[in-house]
């Protein structure tokens, strides 16, 4: 007998199968699910691209504005170090000025002190030159009175000349007093000796040291003379020159008046008693017979 093919078991139906319907709803759903993702996904995505855009322009801000405080840091550390450049030069050129001060008035010193020692010396040569630029002797003692009251400021003062019969100092001229009341000096040896203004002329023609106050002049008199002057021929004394009193305005003697004194001290006799010798032979010089005492220079 002949077997019959068997037919392979159906396959059990135990779920229906979806349907084209069901499958192309799900499809679309997927679909717009997928879509709506992605769109929300973009949207993000573009959100944070504005961020990080907007992030990216505050850094830019950021930098641009350090930079701008770093140059300007520079430029304030560029300008402090001019600033103390320029300290240290002023400071250099201060201590040079004050050198170049310093040295200036040394200078200026220096000058004033020349200045001073050249019109000391014109007024010595213009007192000596105008005691020996006569004979006469009335004019050597107009002369020696004038340089007393213009170079020295003598108000009151005398000359006195020794007389050697007597021992006496007799004023010969006066300025400023009456000869009446200029007072004759008795010399040593008297039976009583000077006080007072009289004992100083004395002092001064025995010793040749001159009297000079040196301080204050203001209270100087005939008991106080404020200068008094020897006037020696080489070691010979013949005479003193007395000051009583100066101008108001002369309150000490200066270094002028003291290197007067000791060309008067020096000159004054000199020009005295050359005049007084003139005049003792009416004007008359004497003969070339007076070279003849003269000793022969010696041959070599």
């Amino acid at each position: 007998m002949t077997e019959k093919k068997s037919r392979p078991p159906k396959r059990a139906e135990s779920a229906s199968s979806p349907s084209f319907e069901e499958l192309r709803q799900q499809r679309t759903a997927f679909v717009s699910s997928f879509f709506k993702k992605g769109a929300e996904i973009t949207d993000e995505l573009v959100k944070e691209n504005e961020r990080l855009r907007g992030a990216a322009r505050k850094l830019e801000a950021e930098n641009a504005a350090l930079r701008t405080q770093l140059k300007s840091d520079d430029a304030i550390r560029e300008a402090l170090k001019k600033i103390e450049a320029l300290e240290r030069e002023k400071d250099a050129l201060l201590s040079q000025f004050s050198q170049a001060e310093a040295v200036t008035s040394t200078f200026t010193a220096r000058y004033t002190e020349i200045e001073e020692e050249l019109a000391n010396l014109a007024n010595v040569y213009v007192a000596s030159y105008q005691l020996h630029s006569t004979l006469r002797l009335p004019a050597v003692v107009q002369h020696l009175r004038e340089l007393l009251a213009q170079l020295v400021g003598a108000r009151a003062h005398a000359v006195y000349v020794a007389d050697e019969k007597r021992k006496q100092l007799v004023p010969v001229s006066c300025d400023g007093v009456d000869m009446d009341r200029v007072p004759r000096v008795q010399l040593a040896d008297a039976a009583e000796p000077p006080k007072g203004g009289a004992a100083i002329l004395e002092r001064v023609f025995l010793t040749g040291v001159p009297h000079i106050e040196e301080g204050s002049l203001s209270e100087a008199g005939f008991d106080s003379p404020a200068a008094c002057l020897p006037m020696r021929i080489e070691d010979r004394a013949v005479g003193v020159i007395a000051i009583f009193a100066v101008l108001p305005q002369k309150e000490r003697f200066m270094a002028v008046d003291f290197e007067l004194f000791k060309m008067l001290a020096a000159h004054a006799a000199t020009a005295l008693a050359g005049a007084m010798l003139y005049s003792h032979a009416d004007g008359k010089l004497p003969g070339l017979e007076v070279f003849r005492d003269l000793e022969a220079p010696r041959s070599g």
